[in-house]
């Protein structure tokens, strides 16, 4: 007899369903701005799940509506307190696109229905339930959280915003992955601690009244007010953010607001494998939930349904992307078996076509640390691991991935695994024993692959923090002679970015030269969006690297943004045929 899916329970979403549990009130309340899906890609489920497995008892409240607070006093006023998250991307990043224009799509919404999620959403939430319930417990988290911990560029008021907390009146920011500090705040609020007496819990920030005395080895990164009204200060205030995101070398640091003071403690460490595979291994129902099933289910689980996530961490550290600002540079992976696994779980889901869809991460081909040195002292600072050019102390071996790959294309119901998170092809070219990047083109390649050269001016593509053009061009050629040599038909679709700090109108004009030499229009061109917690927006902000402090060209007008984007543009026909890309 065929194996059945186990369909888990959901979490209750209403108070019969809680009452039908047993229980007189849950423990936690967990409000977000998505749409409630009980799989791994989205931070509710996993954070919900890790409690449950704790023994807490967890309600969901997704997408509540704001006119009052009528959704938010739905389960009564939870034991412990309430949970709070924007969802799986930045509320604003959600509605708006680059240039502001309020998106008609939201993937995260049943439907794609935009609008069922305020802006700003931390802040409009919890504002709503401390007028509810002005004593309860509030911690918040997830991306729209943790990037916004401290003052912040905020791109669509234009101007600096205090940290998310005062605005929020929440009491903990957990910032980055909460495995491990969640479930610690929620044992110390069910020992009866009192919320504000919550302060050594790693991987978290609070605030506290400036006269009372802060942890040892604490930074101060500036006050507020400076930080607004000097930008060379805000620069510095980020540096010194951004180097302490590191589990080894981490420290405690402090922003100022007259009588209070924002601490951030040091980051969690980065779960190990084996607490990666207890994760992943949880009884997500891997479905959305029912309730949205007449209004076309939910758009953002179709892509990652049937694909599993490997590892977390990016060394990578593009200056454009989050990942090193949240969940850390610092790389971990499941083990292979724990990804078998999934993967026969998937097998035996009704819908199941015998497509994965991807193994992944932030990178896909990552599963260490860069450098072993890593695990003792942590991660250098004032340097990335692969660029300008790659650190003599980087390991670059796929082959545990390759490894990884070939067991799941052989389980039984398998038709082909695919390959879509992205790549960094310049750690694929620096391992010569694998064999991975012919295993890539020859197995996983679903029709074209998509890489990040990004530009090709040299000057914008190190404030990028992306190897120069010319890797590109070598990866190109192996490419495509290696879909020579497997008899492949297969593309590449380049991403491309436009004003990003650093690019004057002579940098676009050269790329856009570079690219007519390709032949074809390419279709995955953005423009740069300066979203909080990366690097490229505090140059944006600021006019200045903040590592190096020195100054940086801003394309910021409109008009300007437009010219820079349209360059990218080269008017190409028919840019599908092989002839074409290579």
């Amino acid at each position: 007899m065929k194996n059945e899916y186990p369909y888990n329970e959901f979490l209750p979403i209403t108070a019969a369903e809680c009452e039908a549990r047993g229980w007189d009130a849950p423990d936690f309340v967990y409000v977000t701005g998505d749409a409630y899906v009980d799989h791994p890609s989205f931070g509710v489920a996993i954070i919900s799940r890790v409690l449950e497995s704790s023994g807490f008892r967890v309600a969901i409240l997704a997408q509540p509506g704001c006119e009052s607070g009528d959704d938010f006093r739905r389960f009564g006023k939870p034991k412990l307190g309430f949970l709070v998250t924007g969802g799986n991307i930045d509320s604003m990043v959600a509605h708006f696109t680059s240039d502001k224009k309020r998106r008609k799509y939201d993937y995260f919404s049943p439907g794609g229905k935009p609008g069922l999620r305020p802006d700003r959403a931390v802040i409009t939430y919890c504002n709503r339930i401390r007028e509810s319930y002005k004593d309860v417990p509030i911690i918040i988290g997830g991306l729209e959280a943790s990037l916004r911990r401290f003052a912040h560029y905020d791109y669509w008021s234009d101007r600096v915003r205090r940290g998310i907390l005062l605005d929020s009146r929440a009491d903990i920011i957990s910032y980055g992955m909460g495995e491990k500090s969640v479930p610690e705040i929620a044992k110390l609020l069910e020992k009866g601690v009192p919320v504000r007496k919550i302060r050594s819990v790693r991987g978290t920030a609070y605030l506290q009244k400036a006269s009372e005395p802060q942890p040892e080895g604490t930074v101060f990164a500036g006050e507020f007010d400076d930080i607004v009204s000097d930008k060379a200060k805000y620069a510095r205030a980020f540096k010194i953010q951004y180097d302490a995101m590191d589990s080894i070398t981490g420290y405690p640091v402090a922003e100022g607001y007259k009588d209070r003071v924002l601490i951030q403690n040091p980051p969690s460490p980065p779960l190990s494998r084996e607490e990666l595979d207890r994760v992943y291994s949880l009884p997500y129902t891997r479905r959305y939930h029912p309730s949205y099933e007449t209004d076309g289910g939910i758009p953002a689980l179709t892509e990652v349904k049937f694909s599993v996530t490997h590892n977390r961490g990016c060394f990578g550290a593009c200056s454009f992307c989050s990942i090193a600002y949240n969940q850390g540079r610092e790389v971990r992976s499941r083990s292979i078996e724990s990804v078998l696994d999934e993967i026969r779980l998937l097998t035996l889901m009704p819908d199941f076509k015998g497509y994965i869809h991807d193994i992944g991460g932030p990178t896909a081909n990552f599963r260490y640390p860069s450098c072993s040195k890593q695990l003792t002292d942590g991660l250098c600072k004032n340097r990335r691991c692969l660029t300008p050019k790659p650190c003599k102390n980087l390991i670059a071996d796929e082959s545990e991935y390759c490894e990884l790959l070939s067991r799941a294309e052989k389980i039984d119901g398998i038709k082909a695994v695919f390959i879509r998170s992205g790549i960094r092809y310049d750690y694929m070219l620096l391992d010569k024993k694998s064999g991975f990047f012919r295993k890539l083109v020859s197995d996983h390649v679903s029709g074209q692959l998509k890489v990040a050269p990004e530009h090709c001016s040299p000057q914008v593509l190190g404030l990028m923090g992306k190897p120069p053009i010319e890797v590109y061009e070598k990866f190109k050629d192996e490419y495509f002679r290696l879909c020579a040599e497997c008899g492949k038909e297969q593309y590449l679709v380049p991403y491309l970015m436009s004003s990003h700090p650093g690019s004057t109108e002579k940098d676009a004009q050269i790329l856009h030269e570079y690219i007519k030499t390709w032949g074809y229009d390419p279709e995955q061109v953005q423009d740069f969006y300066p979203t909080p917690g990366t690097a490229s927006t505090c140059m944006f902000w600021t006019g200045l690297d903040p590592f190096t402090g020195k100054p940086v060209y801003v394309p910021r007008s409109p008009e300007e943004k437009r010219t820079q984007k349209k360059l990218l543009h080269v008017e190409r026909k028919n840019h599908r045929t092989k002839k074409d890309h290579n």
